[in-house]
């Protein structure tokens, strides 16, 4: 039987980097609060959003203020600013047609990933799309790698992670379950090196899965 391929969304299948710090600098407005660095927002890329508004806010109260306003921005146009990887689309269709189960597991909130992933055009592929619950309760990727094995009624030795974060591999690691690197999204070669397999472009992942 072919492993189920976990993908991640932000910086695997889509590059929204700019969806990302625009609703984060929108918060931050809001709240009359100074927006951290670029190479500061460039860490926010990936974690749970909680998490990183933790890092700077150090209040409860003003961090879910914040994600309320970055909710807001991104309802309103922050879901459009996204772009897919070149390539990403025909090696879903092609994995798929190979006989692997496709799924989403991201630590976006579940409504907005959803709402992302059904505009693509091989959307169909996907047998779920788990995120993160929109209080924060399930966000992390050991919980979200879980969830997918759950609803799909896998054990990990049948999966495979794909993403573009140490938390991926560190996700699937948890699990004891086989990670596949992706050098185009967000992260290094050296925060990936702990991953089963690297791969440079989508296409190369046709031939390593």
């Amino acid at each position: 039987m072919k492993p189920t391929l976990f993908f991640d969304l932000d910086g695997t299948l889509i590059d929204s980097a700019d969806a990302i710090t625009r609703c984060v600098a929108y918060a931050f407005e809001r709240i009359d609060e100074p927006l951290p660095d670029a190479a500061e927002l460039r860490r926010w890329l990936g974690p749970p959003l909680r998490d990183s508004f933790r890092t700077v806010l150090h209040d409860e109260a003003r961090v879910e203020r914040a994600i309320a306003f970055y909710r807001e921005r991104f309802d309103a146009v922050g879901c459009t600013e996204h772009r897919l990887y070149d390539g990403v689309g025909a090696v879903i269709e092609a994995l798929s047609e190979r006989g692997h189960r496709v799924a989403v597991v991201t630590a976006k909130n579940e409504p907005h990933a959803r709402r992302i992933v059904g505009g693509f055009d091989f959307a169909h592929h996907f047998d779920t799309i788990v995120g993160a619950t929109v209080d924060g309760r399930v966000s992390h990727k050991p919980e979200l790698i879980g969830e997918a094995m759950a609803r799909l009624a896998l054990h990990a030795h049948e999966c495979v992670m794909i993403g573009d974060r140490h938390l991926d591999i560190d996700g699937a690691r948890h699990h004891r379950m086989r990670a596949i690197g992706v050098l185009w999204g967000f992260g290094s070669r050296e925060e990936l090196a702990h991953a089963d397999a690297l791969v440079a472009t989508p296409q190369e992942l046709v031939a390593v899965v």
